[in-house]
């Protein structure tokens, strides 16, 4: 098929039914009066403008050049659309959506058949709105995302509380307080910005009054009901990130709906994400939206229900470009069946349904135990990735198999079963999968965390019988993985992960008996080994003006005077310049996490970030701080929100709430 032209409409305004306008970047093949093209859509609270505006630009150009519509939305009240944004995946924003998707099977360039697809947000929203069922929405691509919004998201993972959910409360009240640009708003600009700064939530308030997998988790949630999803789902994610379960849930609920794809990456589309190979994003999207939004009999529902790029024992470094590894694919993905590790009398990791053990170990970590865990979800191959686990194995409890005789793939989740004894009424167990390369060097091949309250559910958190031995089966994160001859199977178990996770009430350590330890790991079984295609183009993104360079930068210092440990991100964007619209944007995230080894009251965390926006004769920015500590009974949320017009400052808006914590 040969190219289509096309042209990029800059701003288009989409009315809803309570007449709330949204703005809209499109894509428009050539020739849809005589040939009405199918659409894709995706909708985000990111900017259209000089927010997603570079991975956009690599996308939807060759979407239109195949002569598939591109359709970028504003959410409510973010980038030019009208409104205040009202929290994440509300009814509001799916209801919006859904209205989207019959705005634009209606247009007279619309064949009437929708996509819609995303990474993280979107990748969220699209899965969500499909399970609302409207008539035109016919196949979707989430990547990065969730089916379970309290376990497999940036909020809470098995009851334990994510630093992550401050970091994105930070990340949202900077984004959310962004101006409209007055360029495509007029002279309304200020009115529309000063009503988002009066009127914009601080998430961090909400998603903390829900510590347990309640209603509003269940919302959202498709893992609820997986038959409310009746469309075909390409879902994709990569080991690097934090959303590395959802293919192999997804194709486990949605069945034959679902096909899964699974990379070496981070939090990015794969075409352009580290650590490499990639993948050819662009053809594969293409032809998953020529056979469901076109009837074009293609084949590719015939495909593989899985295909996985299985880690082949990267080690960790500075930066993670490429990792070593080699694609599978399983035609239909069943339960694995499990190796089963236990501990044998002197304290190895050995092969076998159990093992003598060495008996009850007490087990307390330092709560500053989790420095080299990484990011919860990476952007970045870099000290986003988690590091040489020999730092945070010092605090932990450890076993091991001998050297490997022979290599072992496994792909799945892998799961620990052990017995525990704990003083209080809950404490954190963090379980790690380690790769111990011949030189000592250790590789995390996967991690599971466990509040001990929420070990029979989310849903009713149950405290611990204070002296009582507890069995307790902790399920890990996926894993595609193969540990090569020579090098030794870990696991490690520590009672703090910080700062991934921040610290129950009270740090009264765990009992562990060692005999009862059972690790089962998922056994990589039948499967064939495949290519998958990387992109032709090696560099897919614009370049942008770039008027002042970026710095990223990721600390720990160890106050040895104080007694307190800081953990320090610094990422500046840079300021740089679309060559056509001549917006400016630089975003920098300032974050701090601090605590005292012992004092689980220590703890604290403050993200400032910082947003500027500029064009000739007009610059705006927002400085906003937000700040979580506690009690032992309580979380306590502080926040701030500046606005300044030229150097002038001309808003102000403070947040405070203090709230009970429950088991956590």
């Amino acid at each position: 098929m040969s190219e289509r032209e096309f042209t990029v409409i800059e701003n288009e305004w989409i009315r809803l039914k309570d007449g709330t306008e949204l703005a809209a970047r499109i894509w428009m093949p050539a020739g849809t009066e005589a040939d009405p093209v199918p659409a894709v859509l995706e909708y985000l609270p990111y900017r259209k403008q000089g927010g997603t505006s570079l991975r956009d630009e690599s996308t939807y150009p060759v979407f239109a050049a195949a002569g598939i519509a591109g359709v970028r939305v504003d959410i409510r009240g973010s980038g030019e659309s009208e409104g205040v944004i009202d929290g994440e995946y509300t009814p509001r924003e799916l209801s919006d959506g859904c209205e989207i998707v019959e705005w634009i099977a209606a247009q007279p360039w619309s064949n009437g058949k929708v996509g819609m697809m995303g990474i993280s947000w979107g990748g969220f929203n699209c899965l969500q709105v499909a399970a609302l069922k409207p008539p035109a929405l016919k196949a979707v691509i989430s990547i990065a995302s969730t089916v379970d919004r309290y376990n497999d998201d940036i909020h809470y993972k098995n009851g334990c509380h994510l630093s992550a959910q401050l970091s994105w409360a930070a990340t949202m009240l900077g984004y959310q307080s962004r101006s409209p640009d007055p360029a495509i708003v007029g002279d309304r600009w200020k009115q529309m910005w000063m009503e988002r700064l009066e009127k914009e939530p601080f998430f961090m308030e909400e998603w903390l009054e829900h510590q347990r997998r309640d209603e509003f988790w269940q919302h959202g949630s498709i893992c609820e009901d997986f038959d409310r999803v009746g469309i075909p789902a390409l879902v994709i994610a990569g080991w690097a990130d934090g959303y590395r379960n959802t293919p192999l849930k997804a194709v486990e609920g949605l069945g034959d709906k679902a096909k899964a794809l699974i990379g070496p990456w981070v939090h990015k589309y794969p075409h352009f994400a580290f650590p490499k190979p990639r993948a050819d994003f662009h053809g594969e999207a293409i032809r998953w939206w020529n056979r469901w939004l076109r009837d074009e009999e293609n084949g590719a529902e015939n495909g593989p229900q899985v295909r996985a790029y299985i880690l082949d024992g990267p080690r960790p470094s500075l930066r993670r470009d490429s990792d070593p590894g080699r694609w599978v694919a399983k035609d239909a993905w069943a339960t694995p069946e499990m190796q089963l590790f236990g501990i044998s009398h002197d304290g190895r990791l050995t092969p076998s349904a159990g093992g003598t053990g060495i008996g009850e170990v007490y087990l307390k970590s330092p709560l500053d135990t989790g420095t080299a865990s990484g990011e919860y979800f990476t952007l970045k191959p870099d000290a986003e990735m988690a590091g040489d686990q020999r730092i945070d194995d010092a605090g932990s409890l450890t076993f091991e198999t001998a050297p490997l005789l022979d290599a072992a793939d496994y792909l799945g989740q892998p799961t620990l079963t052990v017995d525990v004894t704990c003083q209080e009424p809950t404490a954190n167990l963090a379980v790690r999968l380690v790769d111990v390369h011949p030189d000592g060097t250790a590789t995390r091949v996967a991690f599971g965390v466990l509040n001990l309250s929420h070990r029979d559910g989310n849903a009713q958190p149950r405290a611990m019988e204070p002296g009582r031995k507890t069995r307790i089966t902790l399920t890990l994160d996926a894993c595609g993985y193969r540990f090569r001859a020579g090098n030794r199977i870990r696991v490690s178990l520590s009672t703090s992960y910080w700062p991934l996770i921040l610290p129950t009430p009270t740090d009264p350590g765990l009992s562990i008996d060692t005999a009862s330890l059972s690790l089962a790991l998922p056994l990589l079984g039948a499967h064939r080994e495949i290519a998958v295609p990387e992109p032709e183009n090696p560099d897919p993104l614009p370049k942008y003006r770039e008027l002042t360079r970026g710095i990223s930068s990721r600390t720990v210092e160890r106050d040895m005077t104080h007694g307190m440990t800081h953990y320090r991100i610094y990422e500046d964007t840079g300021l740089s310049e679309h060559p056509d619209t001549g917006l400016a944007t630089q975003d920098i995230r300032d974050e701090t996490w601090s605590i005292a080894p012992d004092d689980p009251s220590s703890m604290i965390g403050t993200s400032t970030w910082t947003c500027v926006a500029k064009r000739e004769g007009w610059s705006v920015r927002t400085v906003s701080t937000s700040t979580l500590h506690c009690t032992k009974s309580e979380w306590i949320t502080e926040a701030e929100v500046v606005a300044y017009e030229g150097e002038t400052r001309i808003f102000e808006k403070h947040f405070k709430k203090r709230i009970p914590r429950d088991f956590m």
